[in-house]
């Protein structure tokens, strides 16, 4: 008796002082999870229609407006409730809702990003050889380049004609639409290519997507697979090869999103990184009431590359807005930002049991556990990033568990591997208390990710209850 009474004992105590690791889904409501479910029924249209930092920026303002959303006039003075957007050059937006207490006591900013790897057109890109039309590429952000072979490719941006005509492209998302591949080498050939690292296996140089293989219908001339390519998007686009020079062409992986599992409990798709994040951060927004704090969504674009750029929030946009809030009300700008408070919604490595080596398990981020909070990011000693300061994790920890938001804190696997970074540095460098939330992924910055739709859905509940306390 004694015994079983030391075991219930050890039981409750252990309940009281030790963190419950377990699955998440074993503590929600089914209510929680069908709510999640539900949730990601919308996200996965988003993923499906948005594929470019462009068309991101075009639906955040299209359901903005739907919401709305006006789009913001630094010479006007809004009240409480008045809704906002900021369009940065069709590339990065930011949308805000005036709080009951404006922007005395700070703002509530909630920041993501909006482009993923992919493969960029070069200026030139286009080329015959060996009687086949292909573009070169040079990629955009950290990938593995073998991943990008043999996977069906569409084709997005915009171009800009001589004449000063914009040119939307999407080709290839829809039923019926052609589709384009980087080839890669036969198994049977490619002795020398297997010796390789994995590395070295597909050069950069190499990303070269198939485009075409019948020559126009002439008796004569040079390169006329190219030029039959380039005549069919002369009669579609109107434009000439020189308009490539003016064109911001992207290629991405053609797939659409997916339910994963007999259970579905998860979605592969491309470019959950970091519009898995968008998207909760975009939502929120739209969805918060009366908050008493200004609160702000600025989704920015550029981050795979180090947030560089006028679109990146290595630049100045989200401050000058911040700053004309601040003017409106008669405040300075730094002394709003130094009393607000920054979500750096992005991204983390959920923990693989098929690379178990590359995680410290105790610190890792699991899927189904919930929203990952990040104290820091950076890599190996902590560099390139900011660290949230102890009394902003307790803040944030209190508000999730108040509004049973299921969250985990982690790190991005072990100390001397490398690690990540994030939009936060650049919030952080406004004086701006900041902390990284977001949504752990399995296969990171492959043409096909995977995620949790519980721990999607819970960081938009913890964005929401960041907005509304």
């Amino acid at each position: 008796m004694a015994k079983n009474k030391e075991k219930t004992d050890a039981k409750k105590l252990a309940q009281k002082l030790l963190v419950d690791r377990k699955n998440g889904c074993e503590k929600m409501t089914e209510d929680t999870l069908e709510n999640a479910d539900q949730y990601c029924e919308g996200y996965k249209a988003f993923l499906n229609g948005v594929k470019s930092e462009r068309e991101a920026v075009d639906f955040a303002v299209a359901e903005a407006e739907k919401a709305g959303f006006v789009p913001f006039d630094a010479s006007k003075k809004y009240a409480p409730g008045d809704k906002v957007y900021y369009n940065n050059r069709g590339k990065a937006v930011i949308l805000a809702v005036m709080g009951t207490e404006g922007c005395r006591g700070g703002v509530r900013i909630a920041a993501s990003h909006i482009d993923s790897p992919r493969l960029d057109l070069k200026p030139h890109p286009l080329y015959e050889k060996n009687d086949l039309a292909l573009f070169k590429t040079h990629y955009y952000g950290g990938i593995k380049k073998y991943q990008w072979t043999t996977i069906p490719l569409s084709m997005h941006g915009r171009i800009i004609l001589k004449n000063g005509t914009r040119v939307d492209v999407n080709i290839g998302e829809q039923e019926g639409e052609p589709q384009f591949c980087v080839t890669d080498l036969l198994p049977h050939l490619a002795d020398d290519q297997m010796k390789k690292t994995l590395n070295k296996g597909v050069e950069g140089e190499n990303l070269n997507i198939l485009i075409g293989s019948r020559p126009i219908r002439t008796d004569k001339g040079d390169n006329l697979v190219k030029l039959n390519v380039m005549n069919l998007l002369h009669e579609k686009y109107g434009m000439t090869e020189e308009d490539f020079v003016s064109a911001d062409l992207e290629f991405v992986p053609a797939f659409r999103a997916v339910d994963v599992g007999f259970d579905r409990s998860m979605i592969g798709a491309y470019g959950h990184d970091d519009r898995v994040c968008a998207y909760p951060a975009l939502t929120a927004v739209l969805n918060v009431k009366q908050p008493k704090k200004t609160v702000v969504t600025v989704l920015a674009d550029r981050e795979e590359i180090g947030s560089y750029g006028n679109t990146g929030l290595d630049s100045e946009f989200l401050r000058y807005f911040i700053a004309d809030l601040a003017q409106a009300e008669g405040l300075e700008a730094r002394h709003v930002l130094s009393l607000s408070q920054c979500l750096s919604a992005d991204v983390t490595a959920a923990f693989d049991p098929n690379y178990p080596d590359a995680y410290e398990a105790l610190n890792a981020n699991y899927l189904n556990c919930g929203v990952g909070v990040a104290k820091y990011t950076g890599a190996r000693g902590k560099s390139g990033t900011s660290e949230a300061t102890a009394e902003f994790v307790a803040e944030v920890r209190s508000l999730f568990d108040k509004n049973d938001v299921l969250w985990q804190i982690g790190e991005m696997g072990k100390v001397d591997l490398g690690g990540g970074g994030t939009v936060a540095l650049y919030i952080a460098s406004l004086n701006v208390d900041v902390i990284d939330i977001g949504v752990p992924v399995l296969s990171m910055h492959s043409p096909f990710e995977v995620v949790s739709k519980l721990d999607v859905y819970m960081t938009y509940r913890g964005i929401l209850s960041f907005y509304e306390a």
